[in-house]
């Protein structure tokens, strides 16, 4: 019987409430395929600063990099923001991600047929969508040394973000690109500002050599400003994804909104073993909601979809959970982020519970 062992950090805001519903996923899923599963859940974040004054307590951190996959609601509010940035809540998800070396960020991005009318775009537009971005997660200006702010002798001051790529960290992010778009439709688009940034000029020869290895995937390029426009113009053009840290960190925001609501996208944060995974919904912690029962889980239901997928090589269970959430969905139950006229707004807990029974059958 196969064992896993999960650290469950919900986090701040909505989190405890999102991350609540996508373990009774996570357990029912497993039982069906004959898993243990070890749950240990922990503070993080704000949650993390209330209680003992910083964002990532040394002894979570330590219980993550012993778990198999980590579990995280969402971090951060407006509560935490007059603190240095050095604590703030948002340095705990920084540093879980360089400590696990998650380097490659999957965020799909998928419309649902029911759910068409939610995207403020045209049906005709983005009917049929199914984007996978892979974003380099742990390099770039997020990373880039030096960075600051710092007093000028003419008692103005100076902010410096060093955008920084080295070989190694393109060809890696390059190559899980391309497995994924093997998987996929064997497409792969590499998105830079080479026309102007050295760094991307790097990373538009590396992924091109990369690709060398992969001639089964057809690879084409194109800057950020017209990806941007492109994702809205004709986002069906589209496949897999692959960009640095910052265009990634953009572009997948955009891309989500397409399907109509934030709160419907997961998203999986890889390292260089199977061991070294978090998965988390794309959102932020919505403070102005919590507590109110109105969340929408799905997309921390379907990061749980991708935990089985990713960390846990277990291709079926991924799909019933997907399967599951879709139905539902089919039937018109909503929560209030994608809520229809015509269709049954239910509560955070009453969405889980429905995708639980069509999960259960």
């Amino acid at each position: 019987m196969k064992r896993f062992s999960i650290a469950v950090l919900p986090g701040d805001g909505i989190g405890p409430e999102i991350v609540h519903e996508a373990t009774k996923i996570l357990k029912s899923a497993a039982g069906r395929h004959g898993c243990e599963l070890d749950l240990h859940e922990a503070l993080v974040g704000g949650a993390s600063i209330d209680a003992y004054g910083v964002p990532l307590k040394d002894s979570v951190l330590e219980l993550t990099l012993k778990s198999d996959a980590v579990l995280l609601g969402a971090v951060g509010g407006p509560k935490w923001e007059g603190l240095d940035y050095s604590i703030r809540p948002e340095r705990a998800l920084l540093a879980l991600r360089k400590e696990l070396g998650l380097f490659a960020n999957l965020r799909p991005a998928k419309i649902y047929r029911s759910l068409i009318d939610s995207s403020t775009l045209k049906p005709e537009v983005i009917d049929g969508v199914d984007i996978m971005v892979i974003r380099e997660l742990t390099g770039g200006l997020y990373f880039g040394m030096p960075k600051g702010i710092e007093k000028l002798p003419d008692g103005t001051e100076r902010g410096v973000n060093t955008m920084v790529y080295t070989t190694p960290e393109i060809e890696r992010i390059a190559r899980v690109g391309f497995e994924v778009a093997r998987k996929r439709k064997k497409r792969l688009l590499s998105v830079d500002k080479a026309n102007v940034l050295e760094t991307t000029e790097l990373w538009r020869k590396v992924v091109t050599r990369v690709g060398k290895d992969y001639p089964d995937v057809h690879l084409t390029h194109m800057y950020v400003d017209n990806c941007s426009m492109q994702l809205v113009r004709n986002p069906r053009q589209f496949d897999c994804i692959v960009t640095e840290n910052t265009f990634g960190d953009i572009l997948s925001d955009e891309a989500a909104m397409l399907t109509g609501s934030i709160g419907m996208l997961p998203s999986a944060s890889l390292g260089a073993t199977r061991n070294r995974a978090m998965y988390e919904p794309i959102h932020g912690s919505a403070p102005d909601i919590a507590g109110k029962g109105i969340a929408n889980p799905i997309a921390t239901i379907l990061s749980v979809a991708m935990m089985f997928k990713y960390s846990f090589d277990m291709e079926e269970a991924a799909s019933e959970i997907e399967n599951a959430v879709e139905k539902v969905l089919d039937v018109g139950l909503r929560t209030s982020d994608i809520a229809a006229p015509g269709a049954k707004e239910v509560s955070c807990s009453e969405m889980g519970e429905a995708i639980l029974r069509e999960l259960d059958g």
